[in-house]
């Protein structure tokens, strides 16, 4: 398969998945979609301008920008809040375990063995790290977002602070034989 081809496909399928998604969820999670491809952008162009990757076949008419910047990066973004909404753990390890497959496959193995991309002057270990400031700057924008901003923090924090024994769960187990 040419590289062409191959990067055409990482921008055309994912968006075909949205069609298993209820428009309601895809309207939902479209703002932090777009940000994650500005973002995406954004750090894109920092890492050509301070030589930290280097675009070696973009996909045609494009230069410097791949396609699943704008394909499967949105898309996925998409798919992994809608999964994970209101779990922030289970939001954090599914995008580590996504990121390290990300940085040690696409980035490290796939894109330049296909002479597509490549790593100069960072290594795929770095690229987790950009990679964890960016899924957490998205998370904190679609908690904004849907207004739960504030009470998503008092709760990481409560949750953080309290005894085991004053949990939330276990109050409401509480609670309820109480009333019964």
């Amino acid at each position: 398969m040419s590289n062409q081809i191959f990067s055409w496909l990482l921008f055309i399928v994912p968006w075909l998945s949205l069609f298993l998604m209820k428009r309601e969820e895809v309207r939902r999670y479209v703002p932090v979609a777009l940000l994650a491809t500005v973002l995406t952008t954004i750090i894109h162009d920092i890492g050509i301008r301070f030589e930290f990757w280097v675009v070696e076949e973009a996909a045609y008419p494009m230069a410097e920008m791949l396609p699943y910047f704008y394909g499967l990066i949105p898309v996925l973004t998409m798919w992994i809040f809608k999964l994970t909404n209101g779990y922030f753990f289970i939001y954090v390890i599914t995008n580590i375990i996504l990121d390290i497959a990300f940085a040690y496959s696409l980035l490290g193995s796939i894109f330049p063995g296909r002479g597509i991309y490549a790593l100069v002057g960072i290594t795929p270990f770095q690229v987790l790290f950009i990679n964890i400031g960016h899924f957490t700057l998205l998370y904190v924008y679609q908690k904004w977002q849907e207004g739960e901003l504030v009470s998503s923090m008092r709760n990481l924090l409560s949750w953080t602070s309290q005894s085991a024994a004053a949990k939330p769960w276990s109050r409401t187990k509480v609670d309820r034989s109480e009333k019964e």
